[in-house]
């Protein structure tokens, strides 16, 4: 509970410095910016990247052993975008569609380590897209990249050294724990008949989020050359990953007000940019209010009740 509360009150707090550094200004005239065009990419798009994240994560579950079908996983993801752009924090929707799944499949356990692992071999898929556009475009942080990029190396050759070490190490909590993760990653993420699926859903989506950040960011006025646009909004997508939110709201303005004003833009257009894009995601998440009410409207009143009182 303290650490969901101080997730709401950083995000909050991020909000208030860049409202008090830029003002209110910039925030209203990407709401007000928006139009019928941006709103039909961003629906189309969020389609895509819906769909490959339900392919990724019905992969990654059945190598693990617990089946999803692919027509009840984008189900769930639309619902789960839909949670996680309307609620604090970012994850909640991620929570409960990992805790739904593994109920469902009997083994919550399971479905739980489903969801970090394909979310974790998304994220890998995002910082090495990241490494890759940041080194070959112009950015404010272009100088650290080399730094960047030996931490990670040293980071995974540790990890590396880990996983083989450590579970050999005897019957302890942590040994066993390590022992489950490395199977999982060699079952779900590493296995031939997942791996390049994995590796595809998740180009594909850093892309369609891309592509929506580069349609917000036209839509909020901004008339930069796409090679200087790409890097700014690669790496507000990247302050995505900090769950110091307020329904999607925060570090993503706080990086964007920063990348756009270093860059020689100004940070109310990085503002702009950043808080268009957070209209067109839950704009493009609406289905997933679709789903939770027609899953509402089947489920008896005695069923909810009994689900609110139990939790997830």
């Amino acid at each position: 509970m303290f650490w969901a509360w101080a997730r709401v009150v950083g995000g909050v707090g991020l909000l208030a410095v860049l409202v008090w550094q830029v003002g209110s200004g910039p925030f209203l005239a990407g709401v007000r910016l928006i139009d019928a065009p941006a709103l039909g990419a961003a629906l189309a798009i969020g389609v895509l990247t819906t769909v490959c994240a339900a392919w990724r994560w019905s992969l990654v579950a059945g190598g693990l052993g617990v089946r999803l079908p692919l027509a009840t996983a984008v189900a769930h993801c639309y619902r789960a975008v839909f949670l996680n752009a309307t609620l604090p924090g970012g994850m909640l929707g991620d929570v409960h569609r990992a805790v739904r799944h593994g109920r469902d499949a009997g083994d919550v356990s399971r479905g739980i380590r489903a969801v970090v692992w394909e979310r974790t071999a998304g994220q890998v898929v995002l910082v090495g897209v990241a490494l890759v556009v940041l080194a070959a475009f112009p950015s404010p942080v272009r100088q650290y990249l080399p730094l960047a990029a030996a931490v990670l190396v040293g980071g995974g050759l540790v990890a590396v050294l880990v996983a083989r070490v450590v579970p050999n190490a005897g019957p302890s909590r942590w040994a066993r724990a390590l022992r489950t993760a490395v199977a999982d990653v060699r079952a779900g993420l590493l296995a031939r008949r997942t791996w390049l699926g994995v590796l595809v859903a998740s180009a594909v989506m850093v892309a369609g989020h891309l592509a929506t950040f580069l349609v917000a960011a036209r839509t909020a006025g901004s008339d930069a050359p796409l090679s200087r646009l790409l890097p700014l909004t690669l790496l507000a997508l990247l302050a995505m990953g900090l769950p110091l939110n307020v329904a999607g709201f925060g570090p993503r303005e706080g990086v964007a007000a920063w990348v756009f004003g270093a860059a020689g833009l100004s940070a109310a257009e990085g503002v702009a940019t950043a808080t268009v894009y957070g209209a067109l995601v839950l704009v493009a998440s609406l289905p997933g209010a679709a789903v939770l009410l027609a899953r509402r409207s089947r489920t008896p009143a005695p069923a909810r009740e009994a689900a609110s009182a139990g939790g997830c």
